[in-house]
């Protein structure tokens, strides 16, 4: 199993080169591609408050691009929100704050491009 942190989404939805060539060629051969629920979230947010731009309402994207690349959606319970906030306070941002928890709980790499999540022991794929 492999994460995708929101960017991470975003760009393989978007065709985006900021995914390498082997990170893409990774997301393929991966068994399990999933992402965390919160990533909805934070991309509904950006996109109500004018900061990210979607061909359709956020609600729709989410849904098309998660069955589009056969994503699984892990979801937030009591003891994934609990592990979050028992993690150091290396990073201030929540919604990264429980993708970092989610990683950790399916001891799985995360793809993104912040280098803090290595903090936490996560292996990062950039």
């Amino acid at each position: 199993m492999i994460i995708l942190d929101t960017c991470a989404l975003l760009w393989l939805a978007q065709g985006s080169t900021r995914l390498s060539t082997n990170v893409r060629d990774r997301i393929d051969r991966e068994g399990i591609v999933a992402i965390s629920a919160v990533s909805a979230f934070e991309i509904a947010l950006k996109y109500r408050a004018g900061k990210l731009k979607l061909p359709v309402p956020a609600k729709d994207w989410w849904r098309r691009a998660v069955q589009h690349h056969r994503i699984d959606v892990i979801g937030l319970d009591a003891d994934l929100m609990m592990a979050a906030t028992r993690l150091p306070p290396v990073h201030h941002d929540p919604t990264d704050r429980f993708i970092i928890a989610t990683a950790l709980a399916q001891d799985a790499p995360v793809v993104t491009s912040d280098e803090r999540f290595s903090s936490y022991g996560v292996s990062v794929l950039s």
